[in-house]
């Protein structure tokens, strides 16, 4: 028997697609996280266009890409979405809990920049090609050449290694969070007061291991969020885990600068300072 040439053909034009795919989504990542982070929504808008052209090329259907079911994906994620409020607004009423949710990204912005974030950054800038690139186009492909089981894998893992850099900047930007992501117990990465009182904040300087800890959990941790993603696609395409991806980032910036600030915790509100510190950067797309 001969190797029929056109699968051979096909395999190859599957391998070059996928390797295309990703190629573009690191250059996004690292543009995004590292060298533009406002242009975001420009950059992930761009990206997300050249990833759906050369999925379409590659002959995948719409259906195929997730852009399906969208009923019952905005009812699905409708619902989630206001699950998320609620846990939200639970967890920032909660003493024990409210320091999760304090994140020095949001803190250092102004009112309108927090606005930005969460109504065009976090939807276009973060969710749009987050969303198309892992459970849309890397899905599909994946799906086609090695079956769905492989590319909830595959995809996931990937998911997860894409919030690296951002997992970088939550160590300082969310200590308690990112103590939390790295196996600590609760509490155990705040600083005293003089007065014995916790003091939430940045740890004086995280060592490469506390980092390396932090990066590892939350990598593991949005690659489980992927799985979950991957299964709201199957259930109610695209449209599902979009909007509970853009409640859980969006409704995340909102509460945390609605979070009362803890006690020995100085707090600005839109003037471009936290904690007394200088300002941040032009913010980091939360991902």
């Amino acid at each position: 028997m001969t190797a029929d040439p056109r699968r051979g053909e096909a395999a190859v034009g599957q391998g070059a697609a996928l390797a295309g795919a990703v190629t573009v989504l690191v250059a996004a990542n690292v543009l995004n996280n590292r060298v533009a982070p406002r242009l975001a929504p420009l950059t992930s808008a761009a990206a997300t266009c050249a990833l759906l052209t050369l999925a379409r090329r590659s002959g995948l259907s719409w259906s195929e890409l997730g852009f399906h079911r969208r009923s019952r994906g905005l009812r699905i994620g409708g619902a989630l979405a206001l699950a998320v409020a609620g846990v939200y607004g639970v967890g920032i009423t909660v003493p024990a809990t409210r320091r999760f949710f304090r994140d020095e990204r949001a803190l250092s912005l102004s009112r309108a920049r927090v606005l930005e974030e969460a109504l065009l950054q976090v939807p276009v800038g973060t969710v749009l090609l987050e969303e198309v690139g892992f459970r849309g186009v890397l899905h599909a492909l994946l799906a086609r050449s090695h079956g769905p089981r492989t590319a909830v894998a595959v995809s996931s893992a990937l998911f997860g290694l894409w919030h690296v850099l951002p997992a970088i900047d939550m160590v300082t930007a969310n200590p308690a969070l990112s103590g939390l992501a790295s196996g600590e117990a609760p509490g155990g990465g705040r600083r005293e007061d003089g007065a014995g009182g916790a003091v939430p904040g940045p740890p004086a300087g995280a060592s490469p291991w506390q980092t390396s800890r932090a990066v590892a959990g939350s990598v593991a941790a949005t690659g489980l969020a992927g799985v979950l993603f991957c299964e709201l696609r199957r259930r109610g395409g695209l449209a599902a885990p979009s909007l509970l991806h853009i409640a859980t980032n969006s409704l995340g910036y909102l509460s945390a600068r609605l979070a009362p600030a803890e006690p020995g915790a100085a707090r600005s509100a839109g003037d471009g300072t936290a904690g007394g510190r200088p300002a941040a950067g032009p913010g980091d797309p939360v991902a």
